[in-house]
């Protein structure tokens, strides 16, 4: 007889990466093409040789750098393993069982609702508009008595489109103070809107004690691999945060590379520049073939392919060109190198027209 084992976990549908085959070009994961910043390679060197040592639970030198490089106190900020780590601590310091609910758009960032499972609370999901953005004034409509948490991914994974700072601003003024949104921003060094429509989820944050905003260096600063995000809220968040902050679970290396990197940060302008160049070259090749394609302020581009969706990624797979398919929603394409872009848009503005529907 084997132990017993929760039942609803049956249910949970297992986290699904981005597909990885040999020789294959991969714009699937939404990766950076670029390897980490070298003063952070030098950082990673310097701090494996230490391995045999535990690294700080308390993160205290990373959470006292990202303090200083956002205007905030270290009593606001909390280090996970990954966002998407924090994701998970978030539905634990708020929801105590099914009927408290975690509100969130669909499709979006697909470890929500197994998070929420995970945390035994019940998903309540807002469909996306026609423009594949965050319905906002649902969303608003949609909160009750028993929401504990809303996550908003902005800009959106896997449809890149952004809501602007007076459109958060205004659902912000419209949830209840004491319901906890997070302001999923883990694409945020990727967006390019105008200085006044940009939205800031640290400055939005800072006058509302019921916004968390998370980040990440997975993606622009190139260190997917060793797992590190970061929650800026009010202090009261970030303690509950710490307490169920799985011991030791951000490495000594990754500590040390986030730190690096932030140190060397307007080398990252660089790299994000490069991506949002080949972004704005892959939609207008894409939109010219006959695909629709929304705006995309992230390091990728969504194809509402609807039922092709499955057809499109598998006929692009025999291509060579790995990209993320969502059933029956869409494929998301990340932007890699041009040599990479090009392959696929010879793909997808050619024999991909007809597994798209298009031809």
């Amino acid at each position: 007889m084997t132990a017993r084992i929760r039942p609803d976990l049956a249910t949970i549908p297992a986290y699904v990466p981005g597909r990885n085959h040999p020789g294959a070009v991969k714009l699937a994961s939404n990766e950076t093409t670029f390897g980490p910043l070298p003063t952070a390679s030098k950082a990673i060197a310097e701090a494996a040789e230490q391995s045999h040592r535990y690294p700080d639970n308390q993160i205290t030198e990373l959470r006292a750098a990202l303090a200083e490089f956002l205007a905030v106190e270290p009593a606001n900020v909390a280090v996970g393993c990954g966002s998407v780590a924090l994701c998970q601590e978030l539905v634990q310091i708020t929801c105590d069982g099914p009927a408290d609910e975690v509100l969130f758009a669909w499709r979006s960032f697909e470890a929500y609702p197994i998070v929420t499972q995970v945390g035994n609370a019940t998903a309540v999901t807002v469909p996306l508009t026609e423009g594949h953005a965050h319905d906002l004034d649902a969303m608003a409509a949609a909160v009750t008595d028993r929401t504990k948490l809303i996550f908003v991914c902005n800009p959106n994974n896997p449809t890149g489109t952004a809501r602007t700072r007076q459109e958060l601003e205004a659902f912000l003024d419209r949830v209840p103070a004491h319901i906890l949104v997070v302001l999923d921003e883990a694409y945020y060094e990727y967006v390019r809107l105008t200085a006044e429509t940009r939205p800031d989820g640290v400055e939005l944050g800072r006058t509302r004690p019921n916004v968390v905003v998370l980040r990440t260096f997975s993606k622009a600063y190139g260190l997917a691999g060793l797992r590190v995000g970061y929650a800026v809220g009010d202090p009261e968040v970030i303690t509950a945060l710490m307490k169920v902050h799985i011991p030791f679970s951000v490495s000594r290396v990754a500590q040390a590379a986030a730190i690096a990197s932030l140190e060397a940060r307007e080398e990252l302008l660089d790299r994000t520049a490069h991506v949002v160049a080949e972004r704005a070259r892959v939609r207008e090749a894409l939109l010219a073939a006959g695909y629709e394609v929304p705006p995309s302020e992230a390091n990728f581009v969504w194809l509402p392919l609807r039922e092709h969706s499955a057809a499109f990624a598998a006929a692009s797979a025999e291509a060579g060109v790995l990209v993320r398919p969502f059933a029956g929603d869409g494929v998301r394409v990340t932007i890699g190198d041009p040599h990479e872009n090009d392959l696929f848009l010879a793909f997808a503005t050619g024999a991909g027209r007809v597994a798209a529907g298009l031809a």
